[in-house]
């Protein structure tokens, strides 16, 4: 007799005489022992309480499971065909169970404080995924598998989880009229209407839509979202290496698409290019979306009074490691807290100056608002290039010239 078993006599009498079958009363014990499924340690149970004179055996119909693993090839074959429909490099299996069942098992593992149980979904997860693997020829993946296919036990009908694509890049913006992002119609918020002229935003293309609907089409996703690190201005452009990005793509049906063939078909447009794209992990949204890089632009000033070249150039040297206050812009306080930010002015560099105006280049700490550290905003940006000319200034164009960030 197997020690375990004699450990677990009484206990497993009773479950056997219950007429479990014998997947359900291995199961009872299944973190006892390895190398066996939880049909064979049901084989073991009742094979030595034989020998003590206590055979049973199992009922026609299992009060516990109702003969569902009498299904398990049928499940592997459901799950393996929704799985063949997707490109993944792997897969797992999950199921769903009828409540009922999973009611009873937890009544018997209660009732016998039953501390080494496995519970019914975990072994039909490994089994229908042992019967399928054969049929879908890619590895099971417990941490983070590509797809997941879900099956209901109830009605043998599986659903797919695809675990949404990631392609990293950079983008140059080079139109002042377009969007980082898709933007929905303040009136309708997105459903169409007169306002919008029945397209649901307020502008007709953007650069995730530039870029995210090729990728719909070549992957066969649902929808497609844009995380860029940081944003510019709509009548800004985005110039030099572009700004870093990654578009993210929910259930793709294919995820090995050609990215050369995405950016090629991509830099067709003449408002936005794209670059360095690449396939990257989850983890790669947060740490663009939270990177601090310094930023460097280069701006045309107009101002409302008449210029002292000697004095441009001198305020420009002024802010070389300068800390500035900005307090939040008025043009974004409905949707950002309105808070004191202290911000640093690497250096500034001017040129182009003439009567009423001038061009400067600029390095700035991330979230620096560039455009109020030029006007003062009214004395929400101090010092301000502004205040220390002793004209008002104003940013009639902008370019982002530079992001300074690398790969990890």
């Amino acid at each position: 007799m197997e020690d375990w078993v004699r450990d677990n006599l009484e206990t497993a009498k009773k479950l056997a005489e219950s007429g479990l079958c014998n997947h359900c009363l291995g199961r009872m014990f299944g973190k006892i022992g390895t190398g066996m499924t939880d049909e064979q340690r049901g084989e073991i149970i009742r094979r030595d309480l034989g020998e003590c004179g206590s055979a049973t055996a199992p009922e026609e119909f299992c009060p516990l499971c109702e003969n569902v693993f009498d299904m398990i090839g049928r499940f592997a074959e459901a799950a393996a065909e929704s799985v063949n429909s997707v490109e993944s490099d792997n897969f797992l299996i999950g199921t769903r169970v009828e409540p009922e069942i999973s009611r009873r098992e937890k009544e018997i593992i209660e009732e016998y404080g039953l501390e080494n149980a496995e519970s019914i979904k975990s072994e039909l997860n490994r089994e229908i995924g042992k019967a399928a693997i054969g049929m879908i020829g890619r590895p099971v993946e417990f941490k983070n598998p590509q797809v997941v296919a879900c099956v209901d036990t109830r009605f043998a009908d599986v659903s797919l989880d695809i675990a949404p694509l990631f392609i990293a890049g950079r983008y140059n913006k080079y139109s002042r009229e377009i969007p980082q992002t898709i933007w929905p119609c303040r009136v309708c918020h997105g459903k169409g209407c007169d306002h919008c002229h029945g397209k649901g935003k307020m502008y007709m293309t953007s650069v995730q839509e530039i870029i995210g609907d090729i990728a719909l089409e070549m992957t066969g996703g649902k929808e497609h979202f844009f995380h860029g690190m940081g944003r510019e201005d709509i009548d800004a452009r985005m110039m030099g290496d572009g700004r870093p990005f990654v578009l993210e793509i929910s259930d793709p049906k294919i995820r090995n698409i050609d990215l050369d063939e995405l950016a090629e078909r991509a830099n067709e447009s003449d408002l936005a290019g794209f670059r360095d794209l690449h396939f990257v992990k989850r983890e790669a949204v947060e740490r663009y979306k939270g990177a601090a890089s310094d930023k460097e632009y280069k701006v045309h000033v107009v101002t409302d009074g008449k210029l002292n070249k000697d004095k441009v150039f001198e305020v420009a040297l002024s802010f070389s490691n300068a800390v500035i206050d900005q307090r939040t812009p008025r043009r974004v306080e409905h949707r950002r807290a309105d808070l004191v930010r202290k911000r640093k002015v690497h250096w500034v560099r001017a040129d182009a100056v003439g009567d009423s105006s001038f061009d400067l280049e600029l390095r700035t700490d991330s979230g620096t608002y560039v455009k109020e550290f030029v006007s003062g905003d009214d004395g929400r940006s101090v010092p301000s290039f502004s205040e220390r000319l002793g004209v008002q200034c104003r940013v009639e164009t902008l370019d982002v010239t530079a992001i300074d960030y690398h790969e990890p």
